[in-house]
């Protein structure tokens, strides 16, 4: 993957550049302190991977983003966590707490190319304004993933929970991120993934979505608070 990164901290991105070059999975084009320079290099170049810091001077990380027309997948690096559930509001693969280790790193770049495998894959009927097409019986639904709080497993069957209405689908859920994409959704128990922009409320046995009640599974529990930046 081609990527480059972004923070006004000459040492963080030290870290970031040694890091790569101990990865084969990415090839770090080049590194920016300053924001605006990053954005025309970003507006002239095709980049899969951005390491981004959030704080910086003029213009913070999650504004930078929203300013791309082609915006590539995103890793933030930052020393606070409290950016955690907003950044996967604009679709992050993840959020590194600084200092960051070099297991933390790997495992971000291993989502990464994962979500970079699974959207050139051509089992997903992805179109480019949001959506999937969802198969239900004699029916086929196009629903905007956007639209999806969360698959609940029962049997040999799964509800997708829609804001507006519910879907049910003869599926494993093992097979689940060939149909959502795994940079947007996260699985919290054996039988429920969610939606991670839609998640209001998190406890530590349970979370909210939409003024339900999902359990948060105890062999879930970390991956879930780790991927959202929680200690």
């Amino acid at each position: 993957m081609n990527c480059i990164a972004i923070d006004d901290e000459p040492k963080a991105l030290e870290v970031i550049e040694r890091y790569c070059q101990k990865s084969d999975l990415v090839d770090l084009k080049a590194t920016f302190r300053e924001p605006v320079k990053a954005i025309e290099f970003l507006n002239r170049e095709k980049i899969d991977l951005i390491f981004l810091d959030i704080n910086m001077p003029d213009i913070n990380g999650m504004q930078l983003i929203q300013t791309l027309a082609a915006k590539p997948m995103v890793i933030f690096t930052t020393a606070y966590s409290n950016y955690a559930v907003e950044s996967y509001s604009l679709n992050a693969i993840d959020y590194l707490l600084k200092p960051i280790t070099f297991e933390r790193f790997l495992a971000a770049v291993n989502k990464a190319s994962n979500v970079l495998v699974l959207q050139n894959k051509p089992a997903i009927k992805e179109d480019e304004a949001g959506t999937v097409f969802i198969k239900s019986g004699p029916h086929t639904y196009q629903v905007k993933i956007s639209d999806i709080l969360y698959l609940e497993k029962d049997g040999n069957y799964i509800t997708v929970h829609l804001k507006d209405k519910q879907i049910l689908i003869r599926e494993n859920m093992g097979d689940i991120f060939d149909m959502v994409p795994a940079a947007e959704f996260i699985r919290v128990h054996k039988s429920y993934v969610v939606a991670i922009k839609h998640i209001a409320m998190i406890e530590v046995h349970q979370l909210v979505i939409n003024g339900e009640k999902i359990p948060i599974g105890s062999t879930y529990r970390d991956s879930l608070r780790s991927r959202l930046g929680l200690k």
